[in-house]
């Protein structure tokens, strides 16, 4: 690759990093800025995916405050989110991809809704069978097709603890970066990645990844939650225009 094309991706990976840590939405950047790369769809979704590793561990970084006191529940959603991650990676390699894309919509659509109303209040602790059932769900899609997969596991983790925004989202940070790193090892071993353009990208997620908590914390009241929703409720209406009418 030229050197254009190395910054060029190492740009795209900050930006993607930043708008995955705050709002979830890193591959509706850095997927389409890699098919104007010129690489073919598939390679586009597994390069992305190993790229996007590194976005886990720079915000693990810079969210220290946030994650402070949730060891215990991240060792045990943490094996949960990695399967389900690998589950996902394997029905990318075997299986066609037309009904991922067709249910994806609804599956956003709906979690962002859910985002959209405000907390109890009350400490719910669900993370027994069913909110672990949730999150193998949430992150097989995460491995498989993975737009906006975020803002699911930001709805599920909801659901399951009552804590402010910036805590749930430094958790949906940890846990999907899980399911992005155990795909992202069967990609590397299996799939068609395009190292010389996973690379800078992969840089600019760690950079973009470590500054993105910053800017979730500084954020006022539920507003992280609401921005959240109502780029998930966008991102749904256009897969679905692209799923339906396209």
């Amino acid at each position: 690759m030229i050197i254009e094309d190395v910054l060029g991706l190492l740009g795209v990976g900050v930006a993607a990093g930043v708008v995955s840590t705050v709002v979830s939405l890193a591959s509706i950047v850095s997927y389409p800025a890699l098919l104007a790369f010129g690489l073919p769809p598939l390679t586009a979704n597994v390069t992305n995916t190993v790229a996007l590793v590194f976005t886990a561990v720079g915000a693990a970084a810079g969210s220290r405050p946030e994650l402070a006191g949730e060891s215990r529940p991240m060792l045990r959603l943490g094996p949960v989110a990695a399967l389900g991650g690998a589950t996902g990676a394997l029905l990318l390699l075997v299986t066609p991809g037309r009904t991922f894309e067709l249910i994806a919509p609804w599956l956003i659509g709906m979690a962002s809704l859910l985002l959209a109303r405000p907390p109890s209040g009350r400490a719910r602790g669900e993370h027994g069978m069913l909110g672990r059932l949730a999150l193998f769900a949430v992150t097989v899609y995460v491995g498989y097709f993975g737009a906006a997969g975020g803002i699911l596991l930001f709805a599920v983790l909801s659901g399951m603890f009552a804590h402010p925004a910036a805590k749930l989202n430094a958790m949906k940070n940890v846990l999907s970066g899980l399911a992005n790193a155990v795909a992202a090892l069967g990609f590397a071993l299996f799939g068609p990645v395009d190292w010389a353009a996973a690379a800078p990208l992969a840089a600019g997620f760690l950079l973009g990844g470590w500054i993105g908590p910053k800017i979730a914390r500084r954020m006022p009241g539920h507003s992280l939650r609401y921005l959240a929703a109502a780029c998930g409720v966008a991102v749904a209406v256009k897969l679905g225009w692209d799923s339906y009418a396209g």
